[in-house]
């Protein structure tokens, strides 16, 4: 009691107003502790139903992930000694339930209801062990849901968790009560609850009306059923093994997986190493859509129904969840990148072998080196004995040559992909097997063996690295010492045979007239056209030349430095430019021992002949339309500015060239000195040089090798693997500058570089994986992997998929009816081994292949006009309400049953 000094008094107050507040208070002091539980718990409810969907997911109600759009909101009740946890689930976004979504929560699944409470015991359990206190708590959630004129249905967890068993109360207006209960039955499921037929009869046995009524009811029981399979594992599968690595600790270098067939064998990186598959097999769901049935006849009949009965059939692929965790090119070019930034540090390779040198210190513990079997092993893969066709072109993407290496089949792209998978990638292992591949180079040149998988002939490809270009100089040169140049010179006599009686122009004489004409020359190839020469009434004769000799990149640059250096492109750069001019002048004299220098220079650069332009008797200046030679003798003209100039280098060189054929001429291109420079340049070539070049052919390389895999022509997939292309080509044109800037900038962007590969390579195996499993079914592989594409594209940037989320993809495509077979196809007949199991399974057998899961929904309804529900009626005279609903769901080892009944009170 209060003191008198603070007490208030009623006279205080106007009779209407004490009156109004009393109202507002509920006296406790007579009320039980239930009636004070079921207070509290109306309470709750009221706020939350005053609040709604919207305003409680503002006030931090709890998402639930999975079903979407689903959230929890709970608060903490006390009865007793006793602590429960009040729950309401509900949708943001409210509709009709739509049955076998995956967007449901069991409890709506199990029940056909959309928002819903539960109460809970908190305690280890969370479910309530003892049947009166699970009845007293849900009759206090029905008295306070009725007071509230709230329709909530209502939960209870009872007995053991692993049955994971509800009983439930919702109440329907005044009129009428739906109750639920949900049991499970973990093994020992009786056969007959095996079958359709069996669990028809169980949904039936739940009527409790008079004869007329049940019949009646009977006759209205709707069936729907979804069926979920999931593919048989296929013989390569091995859930125990992650992720299958090369294993080159046992000396089993290359990548190359031995032993049992792998899901892609026939891809093309399988000779690097095995891809775990990304699909590891596909759910199928087939559902038979609302279907009155009326006795259990008809359902054995259902049982026995075959795919193409279906209404509806989805299929699922099942991600593998070491899709994140795939030994591949990128993780092995990520590698490769950590030795370019440690070779850095050291001028020789040489550095990185020995343990014992300073250097290599900190590379001790990290940079194995496999032992001497396996780097045999890759040694005579990459100089196999016998000649080899080889063909750059073959396989190689419009867009490869955007990357500066070496093509696919190149000596030195071998060596850059073998590279990856020897030992660890370290900068140790590069170090050794670079050095035992240049002293096999060495002895190829020294035994004049042809140097495998390059080409010997054609001009150098710039467009490609230095090492590449150096190996096919030296390729080159290994031919050239082997050929002499008379041989040559044979071969193109015999070239020219059958042409020295035909000139250009029309012009021809006959094979007496022309070995006439070649009394005193040696080495022409034929008339040059009706040219003749200018002291003497003598036809003019092409010479045999030497073919330029070929530069490489450097060598070009080496000549382009010197013109800047002299400054007149008229002046010679060097040796080599005077060298191929004396030839061609010395061919050009034997050819024409009557020749003079103003006849070469007519020959060999026209430009420098100035015509007079005077025809002489309106005949042309060269010849005679007649066919006479001698009628426009001799030819009217003289030699530019440049050419008459006193001191020009040119007229020296004539002077100073002797009458030699090119039989008996020098090379140009002397492949003993030029062959040493090139090995040379390899013995001596700079750690970061090399790695340089090798991250840039490995990644054209690695790329070029995967964009040959057979995906099916997907859009989303060849346009992903254009951008990789262009990608790559911008992030490697760093490592062509002479002076990096930032070099530790360049390695963190050449692994950003190994990240997006890494994706656009998942990306592939799963679209080769999609593919090969449904050939005769393009529009399925397309669809899926355009869903895949989506679920992957978003978590690009934020590193790989890693194991937990990869449960997220679980959209479904439905499969036409044209695509069945296809799905049949998935599902082989079990072997003799396996028939048994059919004995003891459920039926809707599939191929012989149990369901991993049947769910089965029974349903009765009852018109509310002359029936059991006529004289409590609410709605009318000819509504219809569910009054029996089973949900059923499980396999022959584990069956779930969820019951509700609506009854008039």
């Amino acid at each position: 009691m209060a003191s008198s000094k603070g007490k208030m008094k009623l006279e205080d107050f106007d009779e209407d107003e004490t009156m109004e507040e009393l109202e507002r208070f509920d006296d406790f002091t007579l009320a039980s502790s239930w009636e004070r539980f079921i207070s509290e718990i109306e309470a709750i409810c009221r706020l939350w139903l005053a609040d709604g969907p919207k305003n409680l997911v503002g006030k931090g109600a709890s998402p639930l992930g999975f079903p979407k759009n689903l959230y929890k909101v709970k608060s903490q009740l006390k009865y007793g000694t006793k602590s429960y946890c009040l729950e309401y689930y509900f949708k943001t976004e409210s509709g009709k339930n739509v049955e076998w979504t995956d967007d449901s929560h069991t409890l709506q699944l199990s029940f056909g209801v959309k928002e819903f409470l539960v109460i809970s015991p908190l305690s280890a359990s969370g479910v309530v062990l003892d049947a009166p206190e699970a009845s007293k708590l849900l009759s206090s959630l029905a008295i306070a849901l009725s007071n509230c004129d709230s329709v909530w249905p209502a939960f209870v967890p009872v007995h053991d968790p692993s049955r994971q068993a509800y009983i439930g109360i919702q109440n329907l207006g005044t009129v009428f009560t739906r109750r639920f209960e949900a049991d499970r039955i973990g093994s020992q499921v009786p056969i007959k609850l095996m079958h359709l037929e069996g669990l028809y009869e169980l949904f039936v046995s739940k009527f409790s009306y008079s004869t007329v009524e049940y019949t009646t009811t009977v006759a209205k029981v709707q069936f729907t059923m979804k069926l979920t399979y999931r593919t048989p594992p296929h013989e390569d599968d091995d859930d125990s093994a992650q992720v299958r690595e090369p294993m080159e600790s046992e000396e089993n270098s290359e990548g190359k997986t031995q032993g049992r067939t792998q899901w892609d064998d026939d891809c093309p990186w399988t000779e690097w190493y095995s891809a775990e598959n990304p699909i590891k097999g596909f759910e199928l769901i087939t559902i038979w859509l609302s279907k009155k049935v009326e006795s259990s006849l008809e359902m054995a009949e259902l049982e026995n129904a075959s795919l193409y009965a279906a209404d509806k059939c989805f299929l699922q692929p099942i991600l593998s969840p070491y899709i994140g965790n795939t030994i591949g090119f990128a993780s092995q070019l990520r590698l490769l990148v950590d030795a370019l930034g440690v070779s850095y540090g050291a001028q020789f390779l040489e550095d990185f072998v020995s343990v014992e040198n300073p250097t290599s210190d900190n590379l001790k513990s990290s940079a194995a080196v496999p032992p001497p079997t396996v780097l045999d092993r890759v040694l005579k893969d990459l100089f196999p004995e016998g000649a080899q066709d080889v063909d750059y072109v073959k396989g190689e993407h419009k867009n490869s040559r955007a990357i500066k290496g070496a093509p696919l089949e190149s000596l030195f792209a071998q060596f850059c992909l073998h590279s990856l998978w020897f030992g660890s990638c370290n900068i140790r292992a590069i170090a050794v097997l670079w050095i035992e591949f240049v002293r096999e180079v060495r002895w190829c040149w020294e035994e004049s063996q042809l140097l495998p998988r390059m080409v010997s002939s054609g001009s150098i490809d710039l467009s490609t690295c230095l090492i590449h270009q150096k190996l096919q100089m030296l390729s080159i040169c290994i031919e050239k010492k082997s050929n002499s140049i008379k041989d040559l010179h044979k071969e193109n006599e015999e070239k020219f045979d059958s042409l020295r009686t035909k000139q250009t122009h029309g012009l021809e004489t006959s094979n007496e007239d022309f070995k006439t004409s070649q009394q005193g020359r040696r080495g022409s190839s034929g008339f040059a056209g009706s040219m003749m020469l200018l002291n003497s009434c003598q036809r003019m004769h092409a010479p045999y030349t030497q073919d330029a000799p070929l530069m490489t990149e450097d060598m070009h640059e080496e000549r382009l430095h010197a013109l800047q250096a002299f400054g007149n492109a008229f002046s010679f750069s060097g040796q080599l430019e005077k060298d191929v001019l004396s030839s061609d002048m010395s061919a050009f004299k034997a050819a024409n021992p009557d020749a003079v220098f103003e006849d070469f220079i007519r020959w060999h650069s026209p430009g420098d002949w100035e015509d007079d332009n005077v025809n002489v008797k309106g005949k042309a200046r060269e010849g005679a339309t007649d066919g006479s030679a001698q009628s426009d003798w001799p030819p009217h003209g003289k030699l530019s500015k440049r050419m008459s100039e006193g001191g020009n280098s040119w007229r020296q060189i004539w002077n100073s060239s002797p009458a030699l054929p090119v039989s008996e001429q020098k090379l140009l291109l002397d492949p003993n000195q030029e062959g040493e420079k090139i090995l040379h340049y390899l013995e001596t070539l700079r750690p970061h040089q090399l790695l340089g070049q090798m991250v840039s052919t490995a990644f054209r390389a690695s790329i070029d090798t995967i964009s040959q895999t057979s995906y099916g022509g997907l859009k989303q997939m060849e346009k992903k693997i254009e951008q990789l292309y262009i990608t790559i080509s911008s992030a490697l044109k760093p490592l062509q500058a002479s002076n990096s800037s930032d070099k530790i900038e360049l390695i963190d962007d050449l692994k950003r570089l190994c990240l997006v590969f890494e994706h656009i390579e998942k990306l592939l195996t799963f679209a080769a994986s999609i593919h090969r499993s449904f050939l005769d079914a393009p529009r399925l592989s397309e669809a899926i992997f355009s869903q895949f594409f989506s679920f992957y594209l978003p978590r690009m940037g934020k590193g790989l998929i890693e194991k937990e989320n990869v449960k997220d993809f679980n959209v479904k495509e439905q499969v036409r009816a044209s695509e069945r077979q296809v799905i049949l196809d998935l599902f082989p007949t079990p072997t003799s081994n396996q028939s048994w199991r059919k004995v003891l399974s459920m039926g809707n057998l599939l191929n012989g292949h149990e369901p991993l899961l049947r769910e089965i929904i029974f349903s009765a309804y009852d018109t509310m006009s002359g029936g059991h529900y006529e004289s409590s009626s609410p709605w009318g005279s000819s509504e219809e309400i569910e009054t029996h609903r089973m949900y059923i769901c499980g396999t022959s080892n584990d069956l779930h049953v969820a019951l509700s009944v609506t009854s008039c009170d």
